[in-house]
């Protein structure tokens, strides 16, 4: 099977152990991770061939990094060696009412730095199937933005499948330059686009019609129809958009699920209750990677892609880590409506 390509940050995620706060903390839990590393580390787990492509300085931390990687049977042979320092975030845990917290610190991280002739694109997507980038990067730097363009149209050239995440960060677009400004560009090269009505909304102005949308407990997937059909129209070269439906009870309880239209059909996946969540950090990196095996695995049911995604994802939220650690056997058997979570002996 031909090779799928990620491209983006991995960083090094520091939280205080248990439910402590950050004012509590006297030691903190290490986990590397990062939007499209961990699309890699999910793929990589279902038994796909797959390269993540980033920048990571060179030092001891950097090789931390770069085990991880090799650990998860993810391809390393494109992670560059150069820069200052990996980029880091805080993450303190949220639980029932109280929700979690981020704080950055990834100024100046070695893939900030890249620019454009850095990465042979060229190379990277020989016996490439498909490639994948999320708005974090672009939102970095100018120099990681213009990278970003320089693969998605040598991919486009090269007939490799594109998909993003558009993932709006506001903490992040702090070089001068609005999303506006950037984003289009990069996702007229799309083929597969996944982004809910705050990404299409702060990147593109595009707004849902007549229909409150909010991030309440309940979630309507048609609700979001208007989204994704203008966002289809807007970028005429998707195939695909599709949007992920989180509903909010507390930080520990959500409804999650998800929508896909192709043009011409919108298909909804089953909602599940997450009652207890353990770590919703990349759920969304866990769906897009859901999303990737099950076009590549059902070309021809889109509805199966989807539920396969959403599946998924609602097994990461178990997962303790940026990663979704979850295997094909553990996501089909939870498609097929086993939720008992009994013991496997």
């Amino acid at each position: 099977m031909k090779k799928i390509v990620t491209f983006g940050e991995i960083m090094l995620r520091l939280t205080p152990p248990g439910m402590l706060r950050f004012s509590q903390a006297a030691s903190f839990d290490v986990v590397y991770g990062g939007g499209e590393s961990n699309v890699a580390v999910s793929l990589a787990n279902y038994g796909l061939p797959v390269e993540f492509v980033t920048r990571i300085p060179k030092n001891d931390i950097g090789d931390c990094a770069l085990m991880e990687m090799r650990k998860r049977n993810v391809g390393t042979n494109y992670m560059l060696r150069g820069g200052e320092r990996l980029g880091i975030y805080f993450l303190e845990m949220g639980a029932v009412s109280r929700g979690s917290k981020v704080i950055y610190d990834r100024a100046y991280s070695s893939i900030a730095d890249i620019k454009p002739g850095m990465v042979d694109w060229e190379k990277v997507f020989e016996d490439a199937q498909w490639f994948h980038w999320t708005g974090i990067t672009p939102a970095l730097s100018q120099g990681a933005a213009d990278a970003c363009l320089e693969a998605i149209q040598i991919a486009n050239k090269m007939g490799v499948m594109v998909s993003t995440d558009l993932n709006y960060r506001k903490k992040l677009w702090q070089y001068g330059k609005a999303p506006g400004e950037i984003m289009p560009a990069l996702v007229e090269g799309c083929d597969v686009i996944l982004g809910n009505e705050e990404d299409a909304e702060k990147h593109f102005g595009l707004h849902p019609e007549n229909v409150d949308v909010t991030h309440g407990s309940s979630v309507e997937g048609k609700a979001y129809l208007s989204v994704l059909k203008q966002l289809m129209e807007r970028f005429p070269r998707a195939k695909k958009v599709i949007t992920t439906l989180r509903g909010s009870i507390s930080a520990s309880h959500n409804t999650w699920s998800g929508v896909l239209y192709d043009g011409k059909t919108l298909f909804e996946a089953p909602t599940y209750q997450i009652t207890h969540i353990v770590d919703r950090v990349g759920g969304g990196d866990s769906f897009m990677a859901g999303l990737i095996y099950g076009l590549l695995t059902y070309p021809n049911d889109d509805q199966k892609a989807l539920n396969f995604a959403v599946a998924a994802s609602c097994l990461k939220h178990t997962i303790y880590g940026d990663a979704n650690l979850a295997t094909v056997e553990e996501v089909e058997q939870l498609m097929a409506g086993d939720a008992s979570g009994r013991v496997s002996r």
